[in-house]
């Protein structure tokens, strides 16, 4: 095989920008010969503003029965994408889907006992680990020039959305429409990079969401998260938004120092020696360890969205590593998850979370919101994937 034979399930906002850059031959090795959506329109798009040899379907089923793909990228709706992945994956396709993974863990779990029984490629969106900001970052913490890692924060607040932002669409900022708010609409990609980089997923939760804080919604648009790990190091998550200006702040203190993300830039603050050698040799009064201000410099270009979708053909036409494979989009689930159901039940949270009893509030939520899932509802979803 020299080539892949690509199909985008979704032709909304994202499945649009996926298919131009296949199309338009961004992705080395990939050919795009297929789209999916369930409103016909969307399909006509694809006609008229691809090729009209393009094959269109209006579900995946007819895809699959087509044989003219040899792979998926799915950006349908959130809730949709562990159940189309195992679709596609049961049907021998490769699989790459949007962020996030799911709307909870007991479903993206079937999805990765799914994707490991077969032989097939399976990758997600993470187009953030592409950047080289956030390479360098975890580079630095995984050779241990950080030290052992003590304390994370991460204020992730610059998600300003208003409220007619919201009311674009009846599903927006719904349980059954998005399944959450800015945990699992916004911050995929942060949840994800917070453990990546580091290497550390938490031992146990506690967080406190407000839902409907700043704007008319149901779904929870301010967060305030505290984690702790297994080797006694601390952590913090806020995010909310209905505030401006926002900030992006991502500080990871370790005995060797500190380093801080902030406006594009990377800087270590640096220890000459670790901390605990300091304190166990000083014998002085006041005192610290020497420390040096170090802007690294950070260089590459970010690929995004093809950079994660070339890694993909790659690792199919080739065998290749992937950079985020589809089995990795539950721990980030996990961490919002796990804030979420620390908000429902008033307490810490321990991971693995209690699957079952998430699965139990969300649907209890779904239930009860004021977007039911019916047939209209869902073809009003097809087309839109934005966040």
């Amino acid at each position: 095989m020299d080539s892949v034979r690509v199909g985008v399930i979704g032709i909304g906002n994202m499945g649009v920008a996926h298919s131009k850059y296949v199309f338009e031959g961004k992705v080395k090795g990939a050919v795009l010969t297929a789209v999916v959506d369930e409103q016909k329109e969307r399909l006509q798009w694809a006609k008229d503003n691809l090729s009209e040899e393009i094959h269109c379907y209006s579900s995946l089923e007819e895809l699959i029965q087509s044989e003219q793909v040899d792979a998926v990228l799915i950006a349908t709706p959130h809730h949709d994408h562990p159940s189309a992945a195992i679709k596609a994956l049961n049907a021998g396709l490769h699989v790459l889907i949007e962020k996030p993974a799911g709307v909870y863990t007991k479903q993206v779990r079937e999805m990765n006992e799914v994707a490991a029984k077969s032989d097939k490629v399976f990758s997600i969106m993470y187009n953030q680990r592409t950047k080289p900001i956030y390479q360098k970052l975890r580079d630095l913490i995984q050779s241990g020039e950080l030290g052992e890692i003590r304390r994370t924060n991460w204020i992730i607040t610059n998600w300003y959305r208003s409220q007619s932002y919201y009311d674009s669409g009846g599903w927006r900022a719904t349980w059954a429409g998005e399944g959450g708010g800015v945990l699992i609409n916004q911050d995929p990609h942060q949840l994800d990079l917070w453990q990546w980089t580091t290497g550390m997923m938490p031992k146990r939760v506690r967080a406190f969401c407000s839902f409907g804080k700043y704007r008319n919604i149901e779904v929870e648009d301010d967060v305030t998260a505290y984690v702790e790990y297994e080797n006694g190091a601390t952590g913090l998550f806020v995010t909310t938004t209905g505030e401006a200006p926002g900030t992006n702040r991502f500080e990871i203190t370790g005995d060797r120092g500190k380093i801080i993300i902030e406006d594009d830039k990377l800087t270590f603050w640096r220890l000459r020696v670790p901390e605990p050698e300091f304190n166990r040799e000083f014998k002085g009064g006041f005192g610290e360890p020497e420390c040096w201000k170090c802007e690294i410099p950070v260089k590459g270009q970010n690929p995004g969205h093809a950079g994660i979708t070339q890694d993909w053909i790659n690792a199919i036409l080739n065998g290749t590593p992937l950079l985020a494979p589809g089995e990795e989009g539950i721990k980030g689930l996990t961490l919002s998850n796990a804030m979420l159901l620390s908000t429902w039940t008033d307490n810490w949270v321990d991971l693995p979370i209690n699957e079952d009893l998430f699965y139990d509030q969300l649907q209890d939520k779904i239930n009860n919101s004021t977007f039911k899932k019916n047939e209209s509802n869902l073809q009003t979803l097809s087309v839109d994937g934005s966040h």
